[in-house]
């Protein structure tokens, strides 16, 4: 399978000059630390710790460095590496890493879009299934504050969220449908009414979702999030162990400039764009079967060009997905021999590939 590494200049915090105003000493010293996390190379992506965006509020304060780890749950033993990486700077008396992880998640994606309307919450739908098709145990967190669409698509009828007592205290317990496990803030929200919150509860509901769902243990957990690039979005982002993003968008011009645009968003903290999925490709012909690209073509593989990452898959437009979206009943589900299931099953065979346990180096 192609590399994942994305071609852009990565502008994330540890390549850019130092957050704050250091004095000439302390500012060595932080370039000094970083240069040594980048000697860490993930083994799944075969990129460093730095550039995939897992080390985050790095600070160096005199002879001490702290800094977050942002991590799956099979990637805890990074933390030692860090700490052995960082132990013989001459100068660090001591380093303070806080793991920040989904407890029992390996595996945590995102789902984006530039835009609204190109279907990002029936390819999220779609692949959570795929991948639960074969055989992995997978979460779906319906992050979409202004659409949660997703309890619908699974045919999750308007339930109170139940909590339960764990370890660590009170967590969300998720819904089951289909084989996977969902959590929406549509579920806290009355049907029909509108999600209207303002910044500060938007932080704190999408902080808990997060970090207060009992979720078990996960292979996959997607998060669909919501269109665009504001406060939401950022808030997943920056409190999540996101390793990944799949970006939707439909062929036409208008729709790969809005993707453009949330690229920047990810490449902030390294997130690296994992591949482009085209929604809406074409629509076959249901007499002769031939393909008519009616919202233009191209614009899935122009995108997949800049950003040097796969094309992971075309979907044509087929009246079953919206039926199946409807109903409850995810169309890779219920028609798993249509043109549409099958590019979802080659999606998840695709990431099945890429995050497929590898061994842990000594």
């Amino acid at each position: 399978m192609p590399s994942h590494a994305s071609p852009f200049r990565q502008t994330h915090p540890e390549d850019a000059p130092p957050p704050t105003p250091m004095d000439a000493v302390t500012e060595a010293r932080y370039r000094e630390a970083v240069q040594c996390l980048k000697q860490i190379i993930e083994p799944v992506l075969k990129r460093d710790m730095v550039s995939l965006g897992m080390v985050r509020n790095l600070r160096v304060v005199d002879d001490y460095i702290s800094l977050r780890l942002y991590v799956g749950q099979h990637q805890h033993y990074l933390r030692q590496v860090v700490l052995d990486r960082l132990h013989p700077l001459p100068w660090c008396k001591k380093a303070y890493v806080q793991l920040c992880t989904i407890p029992g998640v390996r595996t945590t994606l995102a789902i984006s879009s530039g835009k609204g309307g190109v279907g990002k919450s029936t390819t999220s739908v779609n692949l959570a299934t795929a991948l639960s098709l074969q055989g992995a145990r997978v979460g779906l967190l319906d992050a979409d504050v202004y659409g949660p669409n997703v309890p619908q698509m699974l045919g999750i009828n308007p339930v109170e969220v139940s909590l339960v007592d764990t370890p660590e205290g009170q967590r969300f317990l998720p819904l089951e449908a289909q084989g996977i496990k969902v959590m929406s803030v549509g579920l806290l929200a009355a049907p029909d009414h509108p999600l209207a919150w303002r910044g500060p509860v938007l932080h704190k509901i999408i902080t808990q979702f997060i970090h207060e769902v009992a979720w078990g243990d996960l292979d996959y957990l997607l998060i669909d999030l919501p269109p665009g690039t504001g406060d939401a979005q950022i808030t997943i982002i920056q409190e999540s162990p996101i390793c990944g993003v799949l970006l939707v968008t439909t062929p036409q011009q208008v729709a790969i400039a809005d993707v453009r645009r949330s690229i920047h968003m990810f490449r902030r903290v390294g997130i690296p764009v994992l591949g482009i999925v085209e929604n809406m490709s074409y629509l076959l012909c249901g007499h002769c079967g031939e393909p008519t690209p009616i919202f233009g073509s191209g614009g899935g593989q122009q995108l997949a060009e800049e950003l040097q990452t796969p094309l992971l898959g075309q979907v044509p437009i087929d009246p079953l997905l919206c039926a199946g979206g409807d109903a409850g009943t995810p169309l890779t589900l219920a028609y798993p021999n249509s043109v549409p299931a099958q590019v979802f099953r080659q999606i998840a065979a695709a990431l099945d590939h890429t995050f497929a346990p590898v061994p842990i180096e000594a």
